[in-house]
Order: structure tokens, then C-alpha cells, then sequence
């Protein structure tokens, strides 16, 4: 059984989705520190010929708070902009009618914490595409709070009996291969393809939000970029 387990982010560039695509299961790691200017309440999307941040307000935000105890700020303070700013961006792109009707629906639940919100952005964009894996939170099974770092990680594979742990190629410098393989467990990273696209009318900008991705692409299109190399 392949496993993935990733901090859970806001329309996440397109990497995440092939590495959730690669997974049996992935967790979505909810109940550690949240990281301020991080991709946890914000992505980068395309508004005219420049690249600008989607943000979700959060109430009280603090790296002293676990991602799941962090609250979003009221809707009607903030959602009514954020859709007129992703409609202003793109409304005459070809998918925006089906796209902008999946983000209303995801942004309109009444989720009270960041967490909820970013991880059902994930969920709900690989039920758009026809793909993923089981996804569950850190915070919903393992009770082991109490480790760190690799520890962890290897206490949850163990729990979860996986025989490989993939990783986005940033894992390289934190996890020692030996101690997975001492366990049974391949340690595997993907490299995410930013495959180019027609953007409007100028050059391509990779890595933006999976929201660019999903407004000039069909479903099928995004779905063929997402099979990528998993290597050891």
C-alpha cells in the first residue's frame, strides 16, 4: 500500500494532486504547527499577465496553533471578494463555467478552520477528476501527537501497514531511507511535471494553483498530467 501524507493547502499547484494520485492513501497532516506565508490559506492564480495570491482571512493565526485549531474569519467577510477576484481573473477562460461552479461550492460549506477548508479543496477537486486516493486527517486516527518528524511518519506507515511512503522530491532532505527500510517500508518521491498549457495570450507560468490548471483544461486533460515517475 502506497502512502503520501502532506500538511493539507489551499488549491495546491498541481504536484500535489500527482502525488495524491500516486497514493492508496493519503493523510493530510492536520494537527501540526501551522506555517504563516505558507500555502495553507493561500495559492498563487493568474489575473491578467500577472501572478497574484488567493487568501483565506484566518482568525488569531499563530505557528503556536496546530493547522486544525485555526479558525478562517467570518464568510461575509472575505468570500464574496475572493470569488468576484478568481471571476475577474477567469471568467473568459473555457472551463470557468463548470470550475467556478465546483470552487463556489467548496468556498459556500461553513467550514470553521483552515484545516477543513484546505483539505476539502483537495477531496472535492479529485472527485471533479475521477482520481485519488482514501484520504483521512492526522488528527481523526493516530493519537500520536507525541512524536516527531520521522517518527512519526514511520509510526503512522506502520499503523496504516504501508509498503511504500511517497514523498514530493523536498522529502529527500529529511528522511533517511535506512531507517524506512529497516521497517519494511520504500521511501519513494515523485517529480511533479508542470506540463505547459495555453494560458491567455502570453508566456506559461508553471506551479500556479490547481484553479489555473482546472480553468483552461478539461477534466480529462488534467487527469492525463497527473500519472507521474515514482522513484526510490
Amino acid at each position: 500500500m502506497k502512502l503520501a501524507i502532506m500538511q493539507p493547502y489551499l488549491f495546491p499547484y498541481i504536484g500535489y494532486f500527482q502525488l495524491a494520485a500516486a497514493a492508496d492513501k493519503f493523510v493530510f497532516y492536520d494537527d501540526v504547527n501551522f506555517i504563516k506565508n505558507g500555502w495553507i490559506n493561500r495559492n498563487r492564480v493568474l489575473l491578467g499577465d500577472e501572478v497574484r495570491y488567493l487568501t483565506v482571512p484566518l482568525s488569531g493565526a499563530s505557528p503556536l496553533l496546530k493547522i486544525n485549531e485555526v479558525r478562517i474569519e467570518p464568510h461575509e467577510r472575505w468570500l464574496r471578494k475572493l470569488l468576484e477576484s478568481i471571476r475577474h481573473a477567469y471568467a473568459k477562460a473555457p472551463q470557468y463555467p463548470a470550475v467556478s461552479a465546483l470552487i463556489e461550492r467548496i468556498l459556500t460549506t461553513p467550514f470553521e478552520t483552515i484545516a477543513a477548508l484546505a483539505s476539502q479543496t483537495v477531496v472535492e477537486i479529485c472527485k471533479y477528476l475521477g482520481v485519488g486516493p482514501e484520504f483521512v486527517p492526522s488528527s481523526a486516527k493516530y493519537c500520536n501527537a507525541e512524536l516527531k518528524g520521522i517518527d512519526r511518519v514511520l509510526d503512522i506507515c506502520e499503523i496504516e501497514q504501508a509498503t511504500t511512503y511517497i514523498n514530493l522530491p523536498g522529502g529527500r532532505a529529511l528522511y533517511d531511507n535506512h531507517a524506512f527500510s529497516a521497517r519494511g517500508i520504500e521511501l519513494a518521491f515523485i517529480e511533479p511535471n508542470l506540463r505547459p498549457y495555453a494560458q491567455f495570450n502570453h508566456d506559461f507560468r508553471p506551479a500556479l494553483s490547481i484553479l489555473d490548471v482546472l480553468m483552461f483544461n478539461s477534466a480529462q486533460r488534467v487527469r492525463d498530467m497527473l500519472p507521474v515517475a515514482v522513484d526510490a
